[in-house]
């Protein structure tokens, strides 16, 4: 082809007539209303992956996703496998969902160099594939894509083609073709957007059979100098409406990658995203690519690509899916109560900090603390369940006084933002369960230690570093396999007298049991290690069992809420082990007094540990637990035994004396009194329960 030839009067060896436009698709009104507007997601799937093509169209009906872009691989389709892997993928995804089908990547044996980037030395191969999906699979699609990112190297090595000839012709042969067999078109998006070369296809004649543009983006992740979804798609309208082309615009393509645990900026990216004035936004992705597998750019040569997913690789949701999933994703446009983005802060007014701020203990330490008058920063990632509804609650009831950062502990940058103006420190931020550290022993450790870690450095390098208390574990003993333990009709109770009378005390060994024990362990070292060596202010709570009020309690963490869910929810309560193992379990009020009190005395605590919880007056087995669950609630609960646990203490009591002596404070909340409590909680907050009369004749 000659330079300067319009490619328009090449497609196929033929005269073209006039412009196959589709007036119904070219004069739509740009829409107002962003709930209107399709929101789709981006995912690639490799050969032989049906289970994650499963995965995705369920989490699709979870998020009430409607349209997905995937990519036809025509490198793919020329291996043995890749036949009957599209033949499967593209029937089994558009019985379910909006298909947006991009053909993509060259066979390397067609290629003027051996690689899938490669210009094709046939441009009309292209085309001809194209051709073939179309007769194929053509009813399982309305629209393709015609390649994807061509200024990216890895899509299609330009410095082959550098002044866009054979992309020209063969894009405009395939687009007329497609057209010509009743499809409409989607030409690739740039990455990043070049409106320049945009006029180039308009001038080539490209644009006359293209239905809709593309346009890629990533702000935050990869453009340095983004000016706004505004002033991009205004460019390249202004490019279209030059050249009198009425092609849609619509965003295929855009996401951000967490790989700095940023949920927070992946959630403010995707509502910009979805405020943008186009009828169609693709989401990318469903997943973090797996560590394990390479990028096109080579294994783990840039972190970003591992990590633009709404799920980890694992499966676990990450904020913006979480919350997308109570309403779906185009309900997602205020997020001001989750507070401002990360950033820069100035110096401010003297403030309360609290890591892990918007769980259970974290969101009743705020309360009491905004009550009484201070200006609380709740520093949280929402990872846990239920969060979201405890910081909503927080925000509605105390407004200005409440600042609210949602930053992970692995983020060291925020964490020095967030300590900078801190009177006070509570950190409660941890992963808190222990299947989950044996499970990915990895996150735990990253969390538990090296965010304990990461906190205790942005303290130390402060003037005059605030008072900080510690949430410590009773795990950080280990499983007490030492205690010579007898039955006791419903329960456990030591041999010794001692222990019996008093419980546990600071002295016993550590020996740390499970994952979770050894980081949570490690943290709690730290602290006391920090404390005396720099010196630094803190003290170090070995908890036993908390319960109360916004405790979203699951089987692994926050064990008494959880059987009352159970109970409330009419299904069975797992008991591992046969249910005479002993805890002291405390209420919230009462941890929270220790909470403050510890703050109060500081001076005279800091460099130790304290074990904190009911102490033998709270102690209660398991079984004696669903006794009073039955009370309660009037039926009792349906009860299943499984195998103890690997780990678990059959007898666990807090000797609370050293901190008694220190500071006076005693439990003063009854198990009955505090059950009750948390049981009334419950039904005002999880939905019709009806309340039993029984709970009346609870003895307070």
């Amino acid at each position: 082809m000659k330079e300067g030839e319009n490619i328009a009067g090449r497609r196929h060896r033929r005269r073209i007539g006039p412009r196959m436009m589709r007036a119904e698709i070219r004069n739509q009104p740009l829409l107002e209303n962003p709930t209107d507007r399709t929101i789709g997601l981006v995912e690639w799937f490799r050969p032989g992956e049906y289970e994650r093509v499963e995965r995705a169209l369920a989490d699709c009906r979870v998020l009430g996703v409607k349209a997905l872009r995937t990519v036809v691989s025509w490198a793919d389709w020329h291996t043995g496998a890749g036949q009957g892997w599209y033949g499967w993928l593209l029937p089994r995804l558009a019985a379910e969902i909006d298909l947006l089908p991009c053909f993509l990547y060259t066979p390397p044996s067609l290629g003027v160099e051996p690689k899938t980037a490669a210009l094709p030395r046939d441009p009309q191969a292209y085309a001809d594939f194209l051709d073939q999906m179309m007769t194929l699979f053509g009813e399982y699609f309305e629209w393709v894509e015609l390649w994807n990112e061509p200024n990216n190297l890895l899509d299609w090595d330009w410095r082959l083609d550098p002044k866009w000839w054979i992309f020209s012709e063969m894009i405009g042969r395939a687009a007329y073709w497609a057209q010509h067999r009743g499809k409409k078109t989607v030409l690739a998006g740039m990455c990043p957007t070049d409106p320049h070369w945009l006029a180039l296809m308009c001038e080539r004649g490209v644009m006359q059979y293209i239905d809709v543009v593309g346009v890629h983006a990533f702000p935050g992740t990869w453009e340095f100098d983004w000016v706004g979804w505004a002033a991009t798609l205004a460019k390249i309208r202004e490019v279209l409406d030059r050249h009198g082309v009425n092609s849609q615009v619509w965003i295929t393509e855009t996401g951000y990658s967490t790989w700095r645990h940023d949920e927070r900026g992946q959630l403010q990216a995707f509502v910009d995203a979805i405020a943008a004035r186009v009828d169609r936004i693709y989401w990318y992705s469903a997943y973090d690519l797996h560590p394990d597998l390479p990028h096109q750019e080579g294994f783990h040569a840039d972190e970003r690509h591992y990590h633009f997913g709404l799920k980890c690789a694992d499966g676990t949701p990450k904020l913006l899916f979480r919350l997308a999933a109570n309403a779906g994703l185009g309900a997602l446009h205020d997020v001001s109560w989750l507070g401002a983005s990360p950033a820069p802060r100035q110096k401010k007014r003297r403030q309360v900090l609290i890591t892990g701020g918007a769980g259970f203990v974290g969101t009743n330490v705020a309360d009491r603390l905004l009550t009484a008058g201070h200006s609380v920063l709740v520093f949280d990632n929402l990872s846990r369940p239920g969060v979201d509804q405890n910081l909503r609650w927080l925000c509605q009831r105390h407004g200005d006084r409440l600042q609210v950062e949602v930053a992970d502990i692995r983020d060291r940058y925020a964490l020095r933002r967030a300590v900078r103006s801190a009177e006070q420190v509570y950190h409660f931020a941890a992963q808190v369960a222990v299947t989950t550290s044996r499970t990915n022993p990895v996150l735990d450790f990253e969390v538990n230690a090296c965010g304990t870690f990461n906190l205790l450095e942005a303290l130390r390098t402060m003037y005059n570093p605030p008072p900080l208390v510690f949430t410590s574990t009773n795990k950080v003993y280990g499983n007490l396999c030492d205690i010579s333990l007898i039955k006791n009709c419903t329960r456990y109770e030591p041999e010794d007298l001692l222990i019996s009378r008093y419980g546990i005390n600071e002295d016993c060994p550590l020996n740390f049991h499970s994952p979770y024990g050894c980081s949570k362990g490690t943290a709690d070292q730290y602290i006391l290690d920090y404390a005396r060596s720099f010196p630094m202010p803190m003290v170090a709570f070995r908890m036993s069992c908390i319960y109360g009020p916004h405790q979203f309690g699951t089987e692994d963490q926050g064990w008494v809420a959880h059987f009352l869910i159970r109970a409330l929810n009419g299904q069975p309560i797992m008991l591992y082990g046969d249910g005479m193992q002993v805890r002291d379990i405390l209420f919230i009020d009462d941890l929270i007094e220790a909470l403050l009190l510890a703050q109060k005395h500081m001076p005279k605590l800091s460099g130790q540990a304290f074990n904190i919880g009911g102490g033998p007056a709270q102690a209660i087995s398991l079984l004696e637990l669903i006794e009073l669950i039955a009370e309660l609630h009037g039926e009792n609960p349906v009860i299943h035994l499984a195998d103890w646990r690997p780990g678990d203490q059959r007898y666990y009591v807090s000797d609370t004396r050293r901190f008694r002596e220190a500071t006076g404070w005693a439990p003063r909340v009854s198990v009955r009194q505090g059950l009750r409590l948390l049981y009334q909680w419950l039904l005002e907050s999880r939905g019709p329960f009806a309340v039993c009369p029984a709970i009346r004749e609870v003895a307070s």
